[in-house]
């Protein structure tokens, strides 16, 4: 079964609740980059000590993930990121019942953060900004993903 993919109105109607709430005008680029526009626009908002909106969150944390997936395709390690959205890539065995065998969960921040290179996986782990099980839940190769 293929990934539900996020639907391009809806990333850019949460980038503009976003950029309204940091008092910036809608975005006016094209809908191929209101992904990364709108994980930008949440980084903004944390970085000024704001509580992101939470759909724009949740389309940015989903917009990375699906990235990732879409680079590391497989079933054999689930990325975690509640509450926002949870995927499964990295090629290798995969399992079929129950909590997968390597998973990794993080906050959205730390996750956005690690996606875009502003922090290093080393750091993240050192931090104790990720909990990582199982033998392949190690995303330092894949990251960051821009």
């Amino acid at each position: 079964m293929p990934a539900r993919r996020l639907d391009p109105g809806k990333i850019r109607e949460a980038l503009d609740a976003q950029l309204a709430d940091l008092g910036q005008p809608p975005f006016d680029g094209p809908e191929s980059a209101a992904g990364n526009a709108c994980v930008l626009a949440v980084l903004d908002a944390y970085e000024a000590g704001l509580t992101p909106v939470r759909t724009a969150a949740r389309a940015a944390v989903r917009h990375l993930l699906e990235d990732l997936a879409a680079r590391a395709p497989g079933r054999s390690v689930e990325v975690r990121v509640p509450p926002h959205a949870a995927v499964q890539c990295v090629e290798g065995p995969r399992h079929t019942r129950g909590t997968p065998p390597n998973v990794i969960e993080t906050d959205p921040r730390t996750w956005l953060e690690l996606a875009t290179g502003r922090l290093s996986w080393a750091d993240a782990t050192a931090a104790g900004k990720i909990a990582a099980s199982g033998a392949r839940a190690d995303l330092s190769a894949l990251l960051p993903l821009w």
